[in-house]
Order: structure tokens, then sequence, then C-alpha cells
């Protein structure tokens, strides 16, 4: 698998609010989720073969599981770091805009880690089935707690006594190998499963978390918004007021100003008169 680097988070000059690189991370992502299906699915291809391979084919098949396997499991954890890193630079700019492709990517992610979780689960039960039919080769009479308890990864004291007492000592040691592949196959997977279940509840704690993040910023960008209304309509008043304070003190000027004069011709009559 080639390597996908990501993209730098951060704006610059022509990008100052870092959308175009958003944006080149959001695509670099996509783009190795793509690869993390490609992988499942090329781990589903070898599980079959390996359930069906000889022993010289089945060895070549399990090592090359073992570095696919590998190299998926870092690809998750990588991209769980990415989409966490890309949610908590995506508080301030464009938040809808970002929320959105990162619930898109979120899901994609997500999506892909529940058709690996289903992909390991059903070789394990295979698995599991192929342990039971091995240690009946060698015990027929086995009884379901023997069978249990190979199945799960113990009882070798009971393999090697039905081991000892078999007539089908060849048929019997090829069986016995086989069950230790698959003993040890099932231990992987086990420890593949849970990390997987871990990744996924990171992954629902991480939603919570930058949900509850993305909703205190809309929040305050409702109330700044809700205040700036507030301030715009307590400023017209205010210009309203102003205007009929002023137009107040126009009118009561011309009232003055008209008594004066008619107080002015009335005593100039009188006093013309005399």
């Amino acid at each position: 698998m080639s390597t996908l680097r990501p993209q730098p988070l951060g704006g610059n000059v022509h990008d100052p609010e870092g959308n175009l690189s958003f944006l080149a991370e959001i695509t670099s992502i996509q783009d190795c989720i793509e690869q993390l299906r490609i992988n499942v699915n090329e781990i589903s291809i070898l599980h079959t073969h390996t359930l069906n391979a000889l022993e010289q084919g089945a060895e070549q098949d399990e090592n090359q599981l073992d570095r696919l396997a590998k190299e998926t499991q870092s690809l998750g954890r990588d991209l769980k770091g990415r989409i966490k890193a890309l949610e908590t630079s995506s508080i301030g700019h464009d938040v809808q805009m970002r929320k959105n492709r990162i619930a898109l990517v979120r899901s994609k992610f997500l999506e892909v880690i529940q058709g690996y979780q289903q992909v390991e689960q059903e070789y394990r039960a295979k698995s599991k089935q192929r342990v039971e039919r091995q240690f009946k080769i060698v015990k027929p009479d086995a009884t379901p707690e023997e069978i249990a308890t190979v199945v799960s990864g113990g009882g070798q004291q009971i393999f090697f006594q039905a081991l000892s007492s078999s007539s089908r000592y060849g048929e019997s040691r090829i069986a016995f190998r086989e069950v230790q592949q698959r003993q040890q196959d099932i231990v992987k997977l086990e420890q593949t499963l849970a990390e997987l279940a871990q990744l996924f509840d990171d992954m629902g704690t991480l939603v919570n978390q930058q949900e509850e993040t993305i909703n205190m910023v809309e929040t305050t960008a409702q109330d700044v918004e809700a205040n700036t209304e507030k301030a715009v309509d307590h400023t017209k008043k205010a210009i309203v007021h102003a205007r009929s304070y002023r137009r107040g003190r126009w009118i009561c000027f011309f009232i003055f100003l008209l008594i004066a004069v008619v107080l002015a011709i009335v005593l100039g009559v009188v006093f013309g008169r005399k």
C-alpha cells in the first residue's frame, strides 16, 4: 500500500481561513479510507485461502495476512487521529460546511471499520469450526466440553492423550498442527476485534464531544447575533429619540420667536399711538 501523506491544516496568505487546506485534508482522508476498504477486502480473501490452502501455502498466506493486518490496523489508528485533529481544527470558520464534510468522512470510516469487524468475526467462527473438525479427527468421541475447551485455546493435555491413543497417527499429527495454528489465529482475531471495538467507541466519544463543542460555538454565535440585533435596535431607537428631541427644540425655538415677534408688534403699535 502506498503511503498517503496528510495535508497541512493551517491557513496561509492565499487561504486565510484554511478552507483549501481543510478540503485537501478531507480528500486525503477519503483516499486513505478507500485504501482501508481495499485492505479489508484483501484480508477477507486471504482468510478464505488460509482455511482452504495446503500446509505450505497456508503458511505463506498467514505471513501475508499478518503483515496486511498490522498495516490495516495502523492505518485505522492514523485515520482516527486525523479525523480527530480535523474536528479540533474546524471550529470558527464555516462551521456547518466543515461539520457536514467531517460527518461524511467519519461515516465512511466507521462503515469500513464495521465491515472489518464482520470479516474478522466470520473468520473467527470458521476457525473455531475448523478446530472442532480437526479435533474430532483425533478424537471422534470427544465430548462437547472437551471440544469447547480445545476451541477456546486450552485442552493441550486432552489433545495429547487423544493423539497418543489414535490409530491414525499421521493424520492426527497434521490435525494437531492445524489446531495449534487456528488457536493462534483466534487469539489474534480476539485482539483485533477488541482494538476495532475500542476504535469504534473512541469515534463515538469523539462525535459526542465535537457535537457539544459545535453546539457551544453555534449557541455563542446565536447569542452574539441576538445581542448585535438588540444593539442595532437600541441604536435605531436612540437615533429616533435624538431626532425627536432636536425637532422638539426647533419647534420650541420657533414658537418662542413667534411670540417675541407678536409681542414686538403689539408694543410697537401701543407706543406708536402715544
